[in-house]
């Protein structure tokens, strides 16, 4: 099967009218109507196999995540999703993998109401790079650098199931059979926070996706809005199958440093706390407070009152 036909087969299967696209994939370049008086954010991120992803993962769940984790970082701007490309570098043509791929793939694009409207695909090392682009009101998108002294630091969710689960997946943790497809589906098919983000978009301060585990990501929050943070180990929200299948140590490392949670990390001004509880049980995603903003330059744990350290740090490329 040569690329032409294989674009053809298994990525022009959805239908686009609603999307607002005047034209999709076939040309050089897509051709898209952004919504007077709105932003375009875009993200993009590449999954390579063996760093991001086991060569025995299920197609599906990796169509699926791949789209899934860039929707995570639409979320935590409050965007509205909108339009994709996608770029897929494989080392065959194996007609069955990219038929369970692109089933996943479009799954989430289709729960998620975004359009393929491009991309491009060579012969290499497994590698997939998606580009989400999103529509926010101008003025209104969140961002890092908001956060001020005395706001509120909240999460959506569960923290730590994601990465218990990889653990699962490659052997190196034994759960209980009854956890075993819960905490292994959190890391195939994470759930990105659209909805919450588009909630939000008028009563947080500011915002970010957790990816690399929250002791991580909370810090690149704080630089960007020089403040600091005291964040209460004790109320970090756990799941049961996580609270069941290790020890709190391990719980609390794994809800701060595993990773690859996509769920939100938020700051919300005093004065609009009640309107979030409105706002997100709309959603129906659950939420919980873990901290609170403060003046300095250094991000403080605490559990039972007193200082606390991480057994790790949160991944991060390169180091």
């Amino acid at each position: 099967m040569k690329e032409f036909q294989l674009i053809e087969h298994f990525f022009t299967k959805q239908a686009i009218s609603g999307h607002d696209v005047e034209l999709g994939i076939g040309d050089d370049c897509a051709l898209v109507i952004p919504a007077a008086n709105k932003a375009i954010a875009i993200s993009c991120d590449t999954l390579v196999e063996n760093v991001h992803f086991y060569p025995d993962i299920p197609p599906k769940a990796l169509g699926y995540k791949s789209l899934a984790v860039n929707l995570s970082d639409l979320a935590s701007m409050g965007a509205e999703p909108a339009w994709m490309t996608l770029a897929l570098t494989l080392p065959d043509v194996d007609e069955e993998w990219l038929t369970s791929y692109s089933s996943g793939l479009f799954e989430a694009a289709e729960y998620y109401n975004i359009a393929l409207v491009g991309g491009d695909t060579t012969r290499g090392p497994r590698s997939i790079t998606v580009t989400v682009n999103g529509q926010v009101p101008i003025g209104t998108a969140l961002t890092r650098s908001g956060a001020k002294n005395g706001d509120w630091i909240y999460v959506t969710g569960t923290l730590g199931d994601s990465a218990l689960g990889l653990d699962v997946i490659r052997g190196s943790q034994q759960v209980a059979v009854e956890h075993q497809s819960y905490l292994v589906g959190r890391h195939y098919y994470p759930t990105p926070r659209v909805l919450a983000g588009l909630a939000l978009r008028t009563l947080a301060s500011s915002a970010i996706d957790l990816s690399d585990g929250l002791y991580s990501d909370i810090q690149h929050l704080l630089r960007q809005s020089v403040v600091s943070a005291i964040i209460d180990v004790d109320l970090l929200p756990l799941s049961d199958p996580l609270k069941s299948s290790v020890t709190d140590e391990e719980a609390l490392s794994y809800a701060l440093t595993g990773g690859e949670d996509y769920e939100l990390l938020f700051t919300v001004p005093e004065a609009q706390k009640g309107a979030l509880e409105i706002a997100l049980a709309n959603t129906g995603v659950s939420f919980t407070q873990i901290g609170q903003i403060s003046s300095g330059d250094k991000l403080k744990l605490i559990r039972n009152g007193q200082p606390y350290t991480p057994i790790n740090i949160g991944f991060e490329h390169f180091s």
